[in-house]
């Protein structure tokens, strides 16, 4: 169902400054500002704290962007539903027969002109298993760049980097963004997790 866009409401806009408050009263530093493109899909890691919200509205919000995010479908039910498509929210239903969550995503980046979407891969804050694929087959399959993105929490710095088209090539691809992520954070113990993400893809191509 296509939701019809209106102003945001009293209480999402009041929502929005409290949290861009809290971003600019913790002191984050965006120290990282590549051009992000009116239409992709951002990767937001190491998500190891609830605040890593608040950076990502916040950073995005310094630089211009609207993010947007999955939900799942049932929250977007009244009394929540402005607010929720308000917030950036796209409504998502991975029960649905014969559509799965990636082909809704790239339908609603087929209607759009600008769509900012934010995927947290890890799935996560104590993420232990490789990073999920479904960020990647949505960009890929919507023909967007995906652009990393990160924080570290402890000192406050984050970032948005350079947009990478999606070849295809799901592994080399990783590459490029674990090569990214170790020169902004270069010992951080998540990057093992893409690693992993790395090995498994090489060996199930390589079965």
């Amino acid at each position: 169902m296509k939701h019809e866009l209106k102003g945001p409401s009293l209480l999402s806009r009041g929502v929005r400054r409290i949290i861009i408050a809290l971003y600019r009263r913790r002191g984050y530093r965006l120290v990282d500002k590549c051009p992000v493109p009116p239409r992709c899909v951002i990767i937001g890691v190491p998500h190891t704290t609830n605040w890593d919200f608040v950076f990502f509205l916040g950073a995005t919000a310094e630089m211009g962007i609207r993010p947007s995010f999955m939900g799942k479908h049932t929250l977007f039910k009244w009394p929540a539903t402005r607010f929720m498509y308000d917030m950036g929210g796209v409504s998502v239903d991975r029960s649905a027969k014969g559509r799965n969550y990636v082909d809704q995503v790239v339908d609603v980046f087929s209607r759009r002109t600008e769509l900012a979407l934010v995927v947290a891969p890890e799935g996560t804050r104590n993420a232990t298993k490789p990073w999920r694929s479904g960020f990647y087959h949505i960009a890929h399959k919507a023909g967007v760049p995906l652009v990393p993105a990160w924080v570290e929490d402890a000192t406050g710095r984050g970032g948005l980097g350079p947009a990478i088209m999606p070849s295809g090539n799901y592994a080399a691809d990783l590459e490029l963004l674990l090569g990214y992520y170790r020169s902004v954070m270069p010992d951080h113990p998540r990057w093992a997790l893409l690693e992993a993400a790395i090995a498994e893809e090489r060996s199930e191509t390589n079965a």
